[in-house]
């Protein structure tokens, strides 16, 4: 078993994907900050607002938008955290998304016809 933290963990495979994109790994870094921080909402504030000056090619918008901004500093200050770690984690997802599992070899696609000599 590892030895990092799980907060590293999940962080350095997200890494490995965004590296095959070739992607700046800057917003990351700043979910990560967020993530170890929850306790310190006007942080969490401050790094949210450079968060959402980040563009996401994947969804043509802000990395997190105003009103999931909103939605996680006033959860925060309910001291609902569960809540506000779903909604960072939904914006961490949209913005890297999880890798693929790979699919094995002899699987067709779904409509697609097997080759002639090959098991269905």
């Amino acid at each position: 078993m590892s030895d990092e933290p799980p907060v590293e963990a999940k962080y350095k495979a997200l890494r490995r994907g965004l590296r095959s994109r070739r992607r700046d790994d800057h917003a990351l870094d700043l979910f990560r900050r967020i993530e170890t921080n929850l306790s310190d909402v006007g942080l969490v504030d401050r790094v949210l607002l450079e968060l959402s000056r980040c563009y996401n090619p994947l969804t043509n918008g802000p990395i997190v938008d105003l009103a999931t901004r909103r939605a996680i500093i006033e959860s925060l200050r309910a001291g609902r955290a569960g809540e506000a770690r779903r909604l960072l984690d939904e914006c961490l997802a949209r913005y890297a998304p999880p890798a693929e599992a790979p699919r094995p070899a002899s699987s067709a696609e779904p409509g697609e016809l097997p080759l002639p000599g090959q098991p269905s």
